[in-house]
This record gives C-alpha cells, sequence and structure tokens, in this order.
C-alpha cells in the first residue's frame, strides 16, 4: 500500500521508496527513508496535500510523492 492509502490516525512503517532523481532526493531529505515511523495527522478532502508527522516534524507531502512512498 502506498502513503496515499494510509488512513488517518494510522501508524506506517516506510517499506520502499520509489521514483528517483530529484523527486526522491526531495522525499529523503525530509527523513521518510526505510524503516521510519510515519504517523498520518490529515488528509485534505481532496487528497492534496498529505500532512504526517515523522521523528518529531510536521510534514505536509504533495498526493504525487505520497504515492512514491510503499508502507506497511
Amino acid at each position: 500500500m502506498t502513503l496515499k492509502e494510509a488512513k488517518v490516525g494510522q501508524t506506517v512503517k516506510v517499506l520502499k521508496l520509489e521514483g528517483s532523481g530529484a523527486v526522491k532526493r526531495r522525499i529523503m531529505d525530509m527523513g521518510i527513508t526505510k524503516g521510519e515511523d510515519i504517523f498520518v495527522r490529515r488528509v485534505a478532502p481532496l487528497g492534496d496535500p498529505v500532512e504526517i508527522t515523522v521523528r518529531g516534524y510536521e510534514l505536509s507531502l504533495r498526493k504525487a510523492d505520497s504515492e512514491m512512498i510503499i508502507v506497511v
């Protein structure tokens, strides 16, 4: 399942990052790496942005970026 499909209030673990180049690097620069726990705080009505908490930081991800994060 991707991060976009995760439910609000759910904590998920990153299994894999898809994509390449600058997009993957931007995701990794936010602290989202393999094995990291992510708490889904809120999702906008149309699914963009997805608000998450990673390592104590509150972040907003674009829907396209959240589709590249495979979680379990």
